[in-house]
């Protein structure tokens, strides 16, 4: 099972594990053997202490200027005290973790140490009588405390009277955002890939045909424009690379261009890529799809979503990859490549593309329309009359004369939106068939949720609440949260 990596350990001593590591530290020496020196000298004194002046803090319990108390674990009654902290009077220097030098500064001594080049160690090629060297960021000056490392305890030891901790403690690595409980059930296994890694369903063939009405609206326009602009030749030519650029929604390139500049999406960092690909990978197991078919992104949102994006993108928002369980995300990613396997995200863009041109064809002839009703309405009231007479004129011969044009495009943005809860509803039916019918419910109990959270706030405000009238709710491309979940109850029924 893969974890998403912590945060990195605090570096270890020279030579020895940090505390917390996987291999326990070194154990302290026994009462009983003298405590081995520092190679090559006398020990260092304790940061800010001398030989005549102050004690530097005792091990609890421990006997001499703290008081009697218990000795190291295992030491007999009577042995001697336990090692002082390097620079105490009694006990002498404390024992080194075995095997590592004393660290070296290079060009001086530490920071406190008593007189300019003292009896800590000296920087590597120092002369004697060399400046101290800086101290360390925050200190108050020479003589003062280094600090802890993090995690340590104990006050600062920067306060009057404040005394550094006898032992750090171990560093606990950050804990994962969301937790990982998804099944990987095909970790390491060899599975059975599917004959067709992306296809074609009825939902996709019903977009495609539903476009074709928009796409010679499109098609009109383009050679309408080419032909005018540029003449024959070039013109034909220009109509020509128009047809032919619906292949770019397959080239990967051009895909990953489309996200990361029209949908905002990115590449994953490695933390996320690192929690996305196992759960990713375990998805795609399932449902026999080579996972590299397609590429992961992420776009910064703190919404639960996710995205198909033509034939090779999956796009998953920030929330949903740190907020929410493996499980949950599983089935959200297996809801997305359900419409890349079924051909509604590549047919959607496909549609969307070749009908552009005539959309903004419309979208200018009403602009312009508008614009002439306000010029007419400051003349006069008649001459407002007369030119919505004339639109009005106008479409209806469009409905007599091209009635297979027309129709279809007044109709079409009604039979996309059926044919995209449709494309939903089976993407829910993949995720569900690839065993995430659970979890799948409960990211749709999570959107309801929130809708209701939604309509109790505004009622709270006084605000009113627009409910969608039926006409806008056969433009919605995406059903309700409960007919999706009735949708799953055949997945969810318990075996009997």
């Amino acid at each position: 099972m893969s974890q998403p990596p912590g945060p990195a350990h605090e570096p270890p001593y020279p030579g020895t594990p940090y505390p917390g590591a996987a291999t326990p530290p070194p154990e302290y020496p026994v009462a009983s053997a003298p405590p081995p020196r520092y190679p090559g000298g006398p020990a260092p004194q304790y940061p800010g202490t001398g030989t005549t002046t102050g004690h530097p803090p005792q091990y609890p319990g421990a006997p001499g200027p703290g008081g009697p108390g218990a000795q190291y674990p295992g030491a007999a009654a009577g042995s001697p005290a336990p090692p002082q902290y390097p620079g105490a009077g009694a006990g002498g220097p404390a024992p080194q973790y075995p095997g590592s030098p004393a660290p070296q500064y290079p060009g001086g001594s530490y920071p406190g140490a008593p007189g300019p080049g003292g009896p800590g160690p000296q920087y590597p090629g120092a002369a004697a009588g060399s400046p101290a060297p800086p101290q360390y960021p925050g200190s108050l000056g020479a003589g003062s405390p280094a600090p802890h490392y993090p995690g340590s305890p104990g006050a600062d030891p920067r306060f009057a009277g404040a005394q550094p901790p006898a032992q750090a403690q171990p560093f606990v690595p950050r804990q994962a955002v969301a937790p990982d409980d998804l099944d990987y059930r095909h970790e390491g296994s060899r599975v059975h890939l599917a004959s067709h890694q992306r296809g074609a369903d009825a939902t996709a063939v019903g977009q495609l045909a539903t476009q074709i009405p928009g796409a010679l609206v499109s098609l009109a326009v383009v050679s309408a424009l080419a032909l005018g602009i540029f003449g024959t030749v070039v013109g034909w030519l220009v109509v020509v690379a128009w047809v032919a650029s619906g292949a770019l929604v397959f080239h990967r390139p051009t895909e990953l261009r489309f996200a990361r500049h029209v949908l905002k999406l990115r590449t994953p960092l490695a933390e996320e890529r690192a929690r996305l690909e196992p759960i990713w990978r375990e998805v795609t197991a399932r449902a026999g799809i080579e996972a590299n078919t397609y590429e992961l992104m992420v776009e910064n949102s703190d919404d639960l979503n996710a995205v198909a994006v033509a034939g090779h993108v999956v796009g998953v928002t920030t929330y949903s990859l740190n907020r929410i369980p493996s499980s949950n995300l599983a089935a959200v990613l297996a809801h997305e490549l359900g419409h890349h396997t079924g051909g509604h995200a590549w047919a959607g863009l496909l549609g969307y593309w070749y009908s552009l041109p005539g959309r903004l064809a419309w979208a200018f002839t009403r602009g312009m329309a508008r614009i002439a009703l306000a010029v007419a309405g400051v003349f006069s009231a008649a001459a407002t009359g007369l030119l919505i007479l004339f639109m009005g004129m106008f479409v209806v011969a469009g409905f007599l004369v091209a009635w297979y044009i027309t129709i279809p495009l007044v109709v079409a943005p009604y039979l996309l939106a059926w044919a995209g809860r449709l494309g939903e509803l089976r993407a829910d039916q993949q995720s569900a068939a690839l065993g995430f019918a659970p979890e799948m419910a409960e990211v749709l109990h999570h959107f309801q949720a929130e809708e209701d959270a939604a309509k109790a706030a505004a009622v709270s405000q006084g605000k009113k609440l627009h409910e969608p009238s039926g006409l806008a709710r056969l433009l919605s491309t995406h059903p309700d949260n409960h007919t999706r979940l009735r949708a799953l109850e055949p997945y969810l029924q318990l075996p009997r």
